[in-house]
């Protein structure tokens, strides 16, 4: 009925197509689409976004976050005959003239499906800063919390499975942005132990729930009545979309004792590795955006320690995912990434620790419509400056929005009326693209 009568409207010229989907995107996400009464000063917030368009290369994305800042000279950005290479070396990979860190030996054996980015640079140097950027594209401001990729994605496409949340996030990191201005359905699931799945989802009294429900909704609705408020409809679509979770034969995407014992183990036991499982058997289902956190990479001290430490357990889960994915006929369609906040100095402290360095650090990508055996940029002989094709995190983040098909240019007004784009002015970097 609501699709007939937008069409009628449409095609009878009463309202016009983007006028319909301001009003549409306002009464919906309680936000609003770009309208026609924006000030120049409006105009500058975000005339630098870009404008590029493509039909999308991937369907889905499987984020790998290394919390605390990954050193860059230890793993994917390895320098040779210089101090501040210290003792870790670099070793051959599968795609010819590409190179990373020893401590990477089953990733080095999937190079050729994925692309270095060797030239990013921030200008947060605090953990919590650089975070939270790497993850919106904006500064931390205490005015306004922005939304993290996964919730772009929810907005301006949606998911592939109506019964299971669209955005999950696996791991215990308390500073993710979550939502930010959308609604909270647009939120992640945060799951903090894949071992443990999802508890107490499945209700023994299914009649005695649905009658609780019924009578708390009968309850709530002079009070939704007197207060049409986005939040207030939101704390109901939540109930909502819980009971709908709860009924899905997909939950048992998150029992990884599904999995044979010998792919299990191939992830490696660690939480990180078991929620790499996981996040290929959510993207199976159609959850469109997974992100997995693997902490302990803030190397102020014993680094060369540390950083094999937290190698093993990447390399373990990394490998065995792009493994699956790729037997699976999943990894075309499915962008890998693996990112951190910032980078550590190529200079070694007197801790034989490196410290926070947001100049010049190093990210990964695999699958996803990018070019395998690929580097792109390049830093001096010594790891501390960007010699080639500098990549900012809005241009990061452009760029996995790019491979997804969203408009890099289309804006959204905020609660309080501001207008912002998925990558503020990020630009995509094209040519990592096959």
């Amino acid at each position: 009925m609501k699709h007939d009568l937008a069409s009628k409207l449409l095609r009878s010229g009463e309202i016009s197509r983007r006028d319909f989907a301001v009003k549409t995107a306002s009464s919906l996400l309680g936000v609003g689409l770009l309208g026609n009464s924006l000030t120049s000063k409006s105009f500058a917030a975000f005339e630098g976004s870009s404008k590029l368009r493509q039909a999308a290369t991937a369907k889905n994305v499987i984020y790998l976050y290394m919390s605390g800042g990954q050193s860059h000279m230890d793993t994917w950005d390895v320098k040779e005959g210089v101090e501040t290479a210290g003792p870790t070396k670099p070793i051959k990979t599968s795609a010819d003239g590409v190179r990373i860190s020893e401590y990477l030996p089953n990733t080095a054996k999937h190079m050729h499906h994925g692309t270095i980015l060797n030239s990013l640079t921030s200008t947060q140097g605090a953990h919590e800063q650089g975070n939270y950027m790497m993850h919106t594209s904006y500064e931390l401001r205490g005015t306004i919390r922005h939304p993290a990729m996964g919730a772009w994605l929810n907005v301006f496409q949606g998911g592939g499975n109506s019964t299971l949340p669209n955005f999950v996030f696996v791991g215990n990191d308390s500073r993710h942005p979550g939502a930010g201005f959308f609604p909270a359905a647009q939120a992640p699931l945060f799951v903090s132990n894949p071992e443990n799945g999802l508890k107490n989802i499945k209700n023994s009294q299914p009649e005695k729930l649905q009658a609780r429900m019924t009578l708390a909704d009968e309850l709530d609705k002079d009070f939704r009545a007197t207060f049409p408020h986005r939040n207030v409809k939101a704390y109901a679509d939540m109930y909502d979309d819980a009971m709908t979770m709860m009924k899905s034969e997909d939950l048992k995407a998150f029992d990884l004792a599904d999995e044979a014992p010998d792919v299990r183990a191939a992830y490696g036991k660690e939480a990180f590795g078991q929620g790499c499982l996981l996040a290929r058997r959510l993207v199976e289902r159609g959850v469109r955006f997974v992100e997995v956190s693997l902490g302990g990479w803030d190397t102020h001290n014993a680094n060369f320690v540390a950083v094999p430490e937290r190698c093993e357990t990447l390399d373990k889960g990394l490998s065995a995912l792009l493994n699956d994915l790729h037997l699976r006929g999943m990894l075309q369609d499915t962008l890998v990434v693996v990112t951190t906040e910032f980078g550590r100095t190529p200079d070694i402290n007197q801790n034989v620790g490196r410290d926070h360095y947001p100049k010049a650090f190093s990210a990964v990508m695999f699958g996803g419509g990018v070019k395998g055996g690929f580097v792109y940029g390049k830093t001096d002989k010594e790891g501390r400056e960007v010699i080639e094709d500098k990549i900012k995190i809005q241009d990061m983040n452009a760029t996995i929005a790019f491979a997804l098909g969203l408009p890099l240019d289309q804006v959204i007004y905020s609660p309080s009326k501001r207008p912002f784009t998925i990558a503020d002015k990020g630009q995509p970097l094209t040519s990592v693209f096959a």
